[in-house]
């Protein structure tokens, strides 16, 4: 692993999961203790502010039982009283209110109503109480004023379980950011670690499934990706072995011909028919390489026009002429006329050639190979060998049919021209199938995709012979 890459460069997930979790979590939460913090104030006020009028009515009440209400020697006391609570009377003319009152409770004053609300005095904000209408001086009222301030409030106790249900409230935070993070982390641990080990060519078991249905289909996509990369991986294994076979068998025959050529073991005319034939197989594996390595790539160009499978059967039928009389084998060819259909005409060429020289390769003397051209249809039949029944769903794997083949003529092929047509096949739009029989021979049909427009004249034509 590269130095920028290390655990020194980048946290790991689950610690920074755990503190991202938290932070948020203490963030909301210092939100709502500020929040908090403001609506205890303005309840705790407003309960206050309550508490002083009470407060306010009780002290009138008791001045109205007096003899002499407010008299230096009934405030004196009272005053005593007060100033151990910070608060302080004062008394005034109904008419005269002090000029801090708002207008809402002058109004009330006047009205011989009690008033209350919060005032600001040299600068300090005060909570006041006030009252009139005293039996014995009348025309006279009093205001009672407490400090706004927190300790003056007593709200000191609904900050302090404010801030211990904030403190319990972080601490469960922190344990509930500490499991979720082990949760999420955990399963993309287990993933990374197993790429890191894919990475370095080590099959990694099956991760397991857990979590979230997210991460669940994190580790099963790992899963199947790690399953397709280890098939893809047997399969470029399998298939350098045999192509590196396939390369070495050929240059083998070649090199010991022309030392044979050398040391006069073999004739000329001998030696240079091997080594033809040969050099032709090491030329048609090239090739077929070359066309495999191009569709791959997305290389390999397809066009689309109409066309007829019957020309194709025909000219096929005519390349191949020479090769089934020299190998004692009938080469048939049925088509309709027209045979209409949407493809490439030299990929189809391609397909039927390769079809036709497999079936070929498969048959003995005295047997026969029909190639049948309709509407998107071209079959290849022959009486060959033919596949035993286990082989049929591998055989348009490379290389897989060439090594199974029991005629010995077989191995003169690439055992590639099947991956090929099938490739083309389902490149233009068509598929391929197979069916054989072992000592009864194999049959390939290629479907190919038809304009709608002939099949709207085939439904037509289909009618009117109805109605003749």
């Amino acid at each position: 692993m590269s130095p920028s890459l290390s655990r020194r460069s980048f946290p790991p997930l689950r610690r920074r999961l755990f503190f991202a979790t938290l932070l948020i979590v203490i963030a909301s939460l210092g939100v709502a203790f500020g929040v908090g913090v403001l609506l205890t104030r303005d309840a705790v006020e407003t309960a206050n502010i309550d508490g002083l009028n009470r407060q306010a009515q009780l002290i009138k009440s008791d001045q109205e039982t007096n003899i002499y209400p407010f008299s230096p020697a009934n405030l004196k006391p009272l005053n005593k009283v007060l100033g151990g609570q910070r608060e302080q009377i004062h008394l005034f003319d109904v008419k005269t209110p002090p000029s801090y009152l708002p207008q809402a409770q002058r109004v009330a004053l006047l009205r011989y109503r009690a008033s209350k609300g919060a005032v600001t005095v040299g600068g300090k904000r005060y909570l006041d109480a006030a009252a009139a209408g005293i039996e014995k001086r009348p025309g006279k009222a009093f205001i009672l004023l407490r400090p706004a301030s927190l300790r003056a409030a007593g709200w000191g106790a609904y900050l302090r379980a404010l801030l211990i249900a904030g403190a319990i409230g972080a601490a469960l935070a922190a344990l509930g950011s500490a499991i979720i993070a082990r949760w999420i982390a955990g399963p993309v641990r287990r993933v990374a670690e197993a790429s890191r080990s894919l990475a370095e060519g080590v099959s990694p078991d099956p991760v397991p499934l857990g979590g979230s249905a997210e991460l669940a289909m994190l580790a099963q996509t790992f899963n199947d990706m790690a399953a397709q990369l280890n098939r893809a991986r047997e399969a470029a294994r399998n298939f350098l072995l045999s192509v590196s076979h396939e390369l070495k068998t050929p240059l083998a025959a070649i090199r010991g011909y022309a030392e044979g050529l050398e040391d006069g073991v073999f004739s000329s005319d001998e030696a240079a028919s091997t080594i033809r034939e040969e050099a032709r197989r090491l030329e048609r594996l090239v090739r077929d390489l070359l066309d495999l390595a191009r569709m791959n790539r997305k290389e390999f160009v397809v066009h689309h026009e109409r066309i007829d499978l019957a020309e194709v059967a025909r000219e096929v039928a005519r390349r191949y002429d020479g090769d089934a009389r020299a190998a004692g084998v009938e080469l048939e060819c049925e088509t309709e006329a027209p045979a209409p259909a949407v493809a490439d005409m030299d990929r189809v060429l391609q397909v039927v050639s390769n079809l036709v020289e497999n079936a070929l390769r498969s048959t003995t003397a005295g047997g026969s190979v029909r190639v049948r051209a309709g509407k998107g249809l071209l079959v290849v039949e022959d009486t060959g060998v033919g596949l035993a029944p286990e082989d049929l769903p591998h055989a348009f794997e490379r290389f897989y049919l060439h090594d199974r083949n029991p005629d010995g003529r077989a191995r003169i092929g690439s055992g590639l021209g099947l991956a090929i047509v099938k490739e083309l096949t389902e490149r233009m739009g068509g598929t391929v199938s197979i069916d054989s029989e072992v000592g009864r021979g194999t049959t390939f049909v290629v479907r190919l995709p038809v304009d709608p427009a002939d099949s709207r004249i085939d439904e037509l034509a289909h009618v009117a012979g109805r109605h003749r």
